[in-house]
């Protein structure tokens, strides 16, 4: 029987889930596309996910594909799939893509965002989307940090200990701070991150933004090429993917 190869941008609340990622010690993003998939079309099927998000993290568009011999239209997959997914998880588009196409090996742009609520209390919901703080930020000092994370860079002092990668080094296109209210946006697009990078990256801000260290700091910590350069990393709630674009 010949395979069709089918792409899904998968939304999901990761409050409840253990990551993407298939874990012998609790439910996953994954392991749930997988279950809901091999009901539908009666075969074992597992995905192939774009981006392996942590524990807590939310996402609106990370991306993964499968392989079915079954002849339901591609574009027909997501109606049939969200009838079958917990309603913290949502296909958003469903589509063939040839056979070879893998969503980790193409060339790709994917951009996160890191929220923060300056409130002057907890607003109950924004808990689990946004990290509080009581701290007043010197945003203008943030924005002039993030700006020297734009470019080619060895991201080592940004990547987790002991993360199991070829090379550290990544491109940025995008790292700038935005105010929404009292909702402080973290932004970064580039062509791949390392474990916790982002996070990192976030915490790093958080202190130039409550004085512990100067924007230009940025550039002695991209050197050092050593995590405890950089700042503490932001707790995962705060992070949404936010989407993948392709070539």
């Amino acid at each position: 029987m010949e395979k069709k190869r089918v792409r899904l941008v998968v939304a999901y609340d990761g409050t409840n889930y253990h990551g993407w990622q298939v874990q012998n010690n609790g439910v996953t993003i994954e392991s749930e596309l997988n279950r809901a998939l091999s009901e539908l079309f009666q075969e074992e099927i597992q995905v192939i996910g774009a981006s392996r998000t942590d524990s807590g993290v939310h996402a609106l568009g990370n991306v993964a594909v499968f392989d079915t011999g079954s002849r339901m239209p591609a574009e027909k997959v997501s109606y049939a799939l969200n009838q079958r997914l917990p309603e913290d998880i949502r296909i958003q588009c469903s589509e063939e893509v040839a056979a070879d196409w893998h969503p980790r090996y193409c060339e790709s742009r994917k951009t996160y965002e890191y929220r923060i609520y300056r409130g002057q209390f907890p607003l109950p919901t924004k808990r689990l989307y946004s990290l509080f703080s009581y701290h007043s930020f010197d945003v203008e000092k943030m924005q002039e940090a993030a700006a020297y994370l734009v470019g080619e860079h060895d991201f080592k002092s940004f990547c987790q200990v002991g993360a199991q990668v070829q090379s550290t080094v990544r491109t940025l296109y995008q790292a700038e701070v935005e105010e929404q209210g009292e909702d402080l946006v973290i932004r970064v697009c580039g062509n791949g991150f390392l474990y916790n990078m982002v996070r990192i990256i976030a915490g790093t801000l958080m202190e130039v933004g409550q004085g512990k260290r100067k924007p230009e700091d940025m550039l002695s910590i991209i050197e050092a090429k050593d995590r405890a350069a950089a700042g503490p990393t932001a707790p995962a709630h705060g992070l949404t993917l936010m989407k993948y674009e392709y070539r």
